[in-house]
């Protein structure tokens, strides 16, 4: 069995905060779990922020296959919330690649974590669900209010358009002339785009 390389994210919000535990135990948690240390990667931010530049590059060299397991001290050092944190797990799932939170003791690698991890899953599933079926009643109730949804119409001539086209205009011709997108004049000759 091939030796597991491991990649460790550290984050600490201020630079009041010490980073020395999460850099200290880490290590050696993946030492006793005889993982390979490929790369530590470290921010030094809110954990709020959309762009972190060591968790997008972490990101990246998922991607790429660098590692075989993420370890992290914590959720909350790691993700800025549940649904970046189940979109992480999805992609680091779809890799191939574990996904461990020492502290809170979870790892992808094991039935147990596997099992937290679904059940994140669908808690999710069911969050998006929710929010879906207020997006749609809140739209129903907006059509019912009067308000349109979608592009404005467009009053074209249809008459014109055949006319100039017969002449032996281009679209790009009509549109720059009539002051209209080709694609709505294609449209208005019952031209499929």
């Amino acid at each position: 069995m091939k030796m597991k390389r491991a990649a460790i994210y550290t984050r600490i919000s201020t630079g009041e905060q010490n980073a020395d535990l999460q850099t200290r135990e880490l290590p050696e948690f993946c030492e006793r779990r005889s993982w390979h240390l490929a790369e530590t990667y470290s921010d030094v931010m809110t954990g709020a922020k959309d762009k972190r530049p060591a968790l997008d590059r972490l990101m990246a060299d998922a991607r790429r296959g660098k590692f075989d397991v993420v370890a992290v001290w914590r959720f909350d050092r790691f993700a800025r919330s549940t649904s970046h944190l189940l979109r992480a797990l999805e992609e680091f799932s779809s890799l191939g690649i574990d996904f461990v939170s020492v502290t809170e003791a979870i790892d992808t690698s094991t039935p147990a974590g596997r099992m937290v991890f679904t059940v994140l899953g669908a808690v999710a599933e069911l969050e998006r669900s929710i929010i879906r079926e207020r997006v749609i009643a809140g739209q129903k109730a907006a059509k019912k209010r009067g308000v349109k949804f979608g592009r404005p119409t467009v009053a074209v001539d249809a008459a014109q358009v055949l006319r100039l086209r017969k002449d032996g205009l281009s679209w790009r011709s009509i549109a720059a002339e009539t002051g209209l997108t080709k694609d709505t004049l294609r449209r208005s000759q019952g031209l499929t785009l």
